[in-house]
């Protein structure tokens, strides 16, 4: 049996933030890490945009408002200190007609409530900024909106850890719990953790369930794609985002330039049948799909938070012309044919309110004196990590 004071399932990024948090507090502890694929951030943390968010898009009650701003200075600092890639290289919102200016006036208000470098902007300064980006009358712009590499970021913190003594093991993927403060992974080996903190992401909710938590919720995941520019002659040198609908979490197609100055397209959220329905016939598995299809059922035919609407939109994307054409509308001139090749694709583990039949916007966390449970951390998740960690621990794992 391996004893620990902190035992943490799943070393995505929220897991490895956490247990540099717990060391930082606790530098005599036993912090011990199990994670079911060979390294850190094979999935959600790994695959997504690595854009590190400036933090406007939020409500100023939520915690993703409480902990973007900080999290994208907190994750630029570490990029310095241990010299990682990073490109400070800014974000415009823009306005494809006049209805979506109050769009671009809302996410500027919202920006000012969090405390947030944002500006409105007219199509002179805008053409200054990124001449080959389009608007209508004004435009949004946020200069510490930056790209990072999420795996190179993800594997300092776990050599890192690693060198202050945390133990990470590999290829130990959680089972089932033994008893209490136990869990036996599927090598038969058995954990032990005075407490147990369960940051599993895709399957963080079904963990949570035998702990006797997260029994308003499941998990829905949705596949997202982008797709790469593959010729010299950049359309954007920066970020560009269209005016996202607020009521719902996915922010619409874009322009994303890379820490590598590479520019891509997307992202798709097309819902998925199972949770690591990465590829046709991926890590497959018929419960979960019929308990997703279920779900997704229900959703398509009430057209709760207009899901009907964003499953038939974006299974559109998957053909490449349309795709490029809603990016299209975000500037001057591109030339189509440059998009050629997609990106490995990533899963987005969106908690839904099963009472409400609503995706949760916020973070979530449930806990008790033996365990604690992320059960939703989405984006700005990997921005907000740091601080999102020290919180998680301050009012959750120290109850």
């Amino acid at each position: 049996m391996e004893e620990s004071d902190f035992l943490i399932v799943g070393a995505g990024i929220v897991g490895l933030t956490i247990a540099w948090e717990l060391h930082k507090r606790y530098p005599d502890s036993r912090i011990s890490i199990i994670e079911k694929e060979p390294d850190v951030a094979y999935h959600s943390s790994g695959r997504n945009s690595g854009v590190l968010h400036a933090g406007f898009y939020y409500n100023s009650e939520s915690l993703k408002a409480r902990f973007t701003k900080h999290g994208n200075q907190a994750m630029k600092a570490f990029c310095k200190e241990k010299g990682l890639s990073l490109n400070e290289n800014g974000k415009v919102v823009v306005a494809k007609n006049e209805e979506e200016i109050a769009g671009i006036e809302k996410l500027h208000e919202r920006g000012k409530l969090n405390g947030v470098d944002v500006s409105i902007i007219d199509e002179k300064e805008l053409s200054r900024l990124e001449p080959n980006a389009r608007t209508t009358d004004k435009a949004l712009y946020s200069p510490s909106t930056a790209t990072i590499d999420p795996k190179e970021i993800s594997k300092a913190l776990r050599a890192d850890l690693s060198a202050k003594g945390v133990n990470i093991y590999f290829n130990e993927a959680y089972k089932k719990l033994a008893g209490k403060n136990q869990i036996v992974t599927k090598s038969e080996q058995i954990y032990q953790g005075k407490k147990i903190i369960n940051t599993a992401g895709l399957y963080a909710d079904k963990i949570a369930k035998e702990f006797g938590f997260s029994g308003g919720y499941t998990i829905i995941p949705f596949k997202g794609v982008y797709l790469k520019y593959m010729y010299d002659n950049h359309p954007v040198t920066m970020n560009v985002y269209p005016v996202p609908n607020l009521k719902n979490p996915f922010l619409g197609v874009h322009f994303t330039v890379t820490v590598n100055n590479e520019v891509k397209i997307g992202p798709t959220s097309i819902p998925a049948f199972w949770r690591e329905n990465y590829y046709r016939g991926n890590n497959f598995n018929v419960n979960e799909m019929m308990s997703i299809l279920g779900w997704e059922a229900k959703l398509f035919l009430s057209n709760a938070f207009g899901f009907r609407n964003l499953a038939f939109d974006e299974i559109k994307k998957y053909r490449k012309p349309y795709f490029v054409n809603l990016a299209a509308q975000l500037i001057k001139n591109i030339d189509k044919s440059g998009f050629k090749e997609w990106s490995s694709p990533g899963i987005r583990a969106q908690l839904l309110n099963k009472q409400t039949s609503e995706l949760v916007q916020d973070f979530v966390v449930e806990s008790d004196t033996d365990s604690v449970h992320v059960l939703n951390a989405v984006s700005p998740a990997f921005t907000s990590s740091f601080p999102f960690a020290e919180w998680v621990v301050e009012h959750h794992v120290n109850k």
